[in-house]
């Protein structure tokens, strides 16, 4: 089997094309810890700019992991959803923050907070 066949069917490939443009992870989990709003997602990432989150959004919704509100009584109210396909990954998202989590220098009350809060907002 050539190897660039095995590598283009491999279904790890393939979540991982989904998610390792810059800023794809950071805007999954902010969805699942309740932002909805364009100006939301630029909070506390100085580095991300309008146009780039634009693009990292639209390249989402392309892809199928959000899905675009837009209030039918004023076009500017846009919010922003996970679908089936973007709330699948929670799981893996929890798995690799406890790859961290675990593995760092963590006191245990803090590594029980981030896993308590993970849990809630991931799971």
């Amino acid at each position: 089997m050539e190897i660039n066949k095995h590598i283009k069917s491999c279904p790890i490939e393939s979540v991982v094309s989904l998610i390792r443009k810059k800023w794809v992870i950071q805007i999954i989990r902010d969805l699942f810890y309740g932002k909805s709003r364009f100006h939301e997602f630029l909070e506390g990432k100085p580095d991300l700019s309008n146009k780039v989150l634009s693009n990292c959004l639209k390249d989402m919704e392309k892809n199928g992991l959000i899905h675009k509100i837009v209030d039918k009584f004023d076009k500017k109210n846009v919010r922003y959803k996970l679908t089936e396909k973007g709330k699948s990954l929670n799981k893996v998202l929890y798995e690799i923050a406890m790859v961290t989590v675990e593995s760092e220098n963590y006191s245990d009350k803090l590594r029980d907070d981030l896993k308590s809060s993970f849990k809630e907002n991931l799971l």
